[in-house]
């Protein structure tokens, strides 16, 4: 009987790669909201008193950039005047042009819409969750994610926006038995006791979020650098998709390299990830794998994949698996309309994993 112990990361909203992913996701989404066919492709970076948009963007939408960047960064928390990095005195410098005129060409072709890129895309899911999610990823969002709820709901009144979670799960025989280890690095206000923030990690967080998975004997690292009174983009460089584990599957699944956030659905790496991921989800919950993972691939301006991979960790057939596979159209138009990709939802995917959330398309 095999037994490995595998850890995933999250990392909360305030983190500053996060912070850049949810301005890109919010710039995206105010363009759909008035312009449904805008092309996208919006990357920011975070330093300090700065913030850098740039990328391609091609729509009939006017959209204020810097009220739009202002209200994300408020949203996430950074609104402390005496920190270099908050939303009022930040300066927002647009570097953004039109989306070059050859792509454009290639990727509008109505019914049969080209790929915005060549890659190869993966899509995961799994058996061991009512979600059909690996659990360490999982269980890394609901620690990051309760984080930030107890923060601003004033549970936690030392807690500031940037934090890391990360959980590490023994399986045997490929399946989870035990949580083993437990990682909170959390960001707060300087003077506060770091046995105040132990106290809140073991009494309320590690019990409400992990559940039955919570257990006295496992090991918990709890700000284990000491002090994390300086964090967010004043303590470190962000930038657009480098959270592409977080993202996704926590190291479970392979990836294809293509980040998600600022990119409208035209882009494959965002629109077929979400549809392997939702053809994965058809597999597991229809009883033809325990778990399964779907590769598919384009050619920049084509519209039918270049290659589609099925993968059933032989717990499936997969011959069965591969016919049941070529029932769903993997063409972006087709795509894009299966699961509703035009409409402004991008901001509630940025934070916490885009997969396992049952309020998404591709989830239901």
């Amino acid at each position: 009987m095999s037994s490995y112990v595998f850890t995933s990361e999250s990392v909360s909203e305030g983190h500053p790669d996060k912070v850049c992913d949810y301005i890109a996701d919010s710039i995206l989404d105010a363009h759909l909201e008035q312009d449904k066919m805008s092309r996208v492709a919006c990357e920011v970076l975070c330093k300090d008193r700065h913030v850098i948009l740039a990328g391609e963007i091609t729509s009939t939408a006017q959209v204020d950039f810097e009220a739009v960047a202002r209200r994300a960064i408020t949203e996430i928390g950074y609104v402390d005047s005496q920190e270099p990095f908050h939303a009022a005195g930040v300066s927002v410098q647009k570097l953004v042009s039109q989306q070059a005129a050859d792509i454009a060409s290639a990727v509008s072709k109505g019914t049969e819409q080209g790929a915005g890129d060549q890659g190869l895309m993966f899509g995961y899911a799994t058996n061991e969750t009512p979600e059909l999610m690996p659990l360490p990823i999982l269980l890394a969002h609901r620690l990051a994610s309760g984080l930030a709820r107890d923060r601003k709901n004033g549970v936690i009144p030392w807690g500031r926006p940037d934090a890391k979670t990360q959980v590490s799960v023994r399986y045997e025989a490929h399946r989870p038995i035990r949580v083993e280890a437990v990682v909170v690095s959390t960001q707060h206000w300087p003077d506060t006791e770091q046995s105040t923030i132990r106290e809140y990690v073991w009494g309320t967080l590690l019990p409400r979020e992990l559940g039955q998975w919570f257990q006295q004997d496992m090991e918990v690292l709890v700000n284990p650098s000491g002090e994390f009174a300086i964090g967010g983009p004043t303590a470190d460089c962000g930038v657009t998709g480098r959270k592409i584990i977080v993202d996704t599957y926590g190291g479970f699944a392979h990836h294809g390299g293509g980040a998600f956030s600022g990119k409208d659905p035209s882009k494959v790496d965002r629109s077929a990830a979400y549809f392997a991921r939702y053809v994965a989800r058809q597999l597991v919950k229809n009883g033809l794998a325990a778990r399964a993972e779907i590769q598919v691939s384009y050619a920049i301006g084509k519209a039918k994949p270049v290659s589609t991979n099925v993968e059933t960790f032989g717990t499936g057939d997969v011959r069965c698996a591969e016919e049941f596979v070529s029932r769903f159209d993997f063409r972006p138009a087709a795509i894009i309309e299966q699961l509703q990709l035009l409409l402004p939802i991008y901001r509630q995917t940025t934070n916490y994993g885009h997969f396992g959330k049952p309020n998404l398309n591709w989830e239901r």
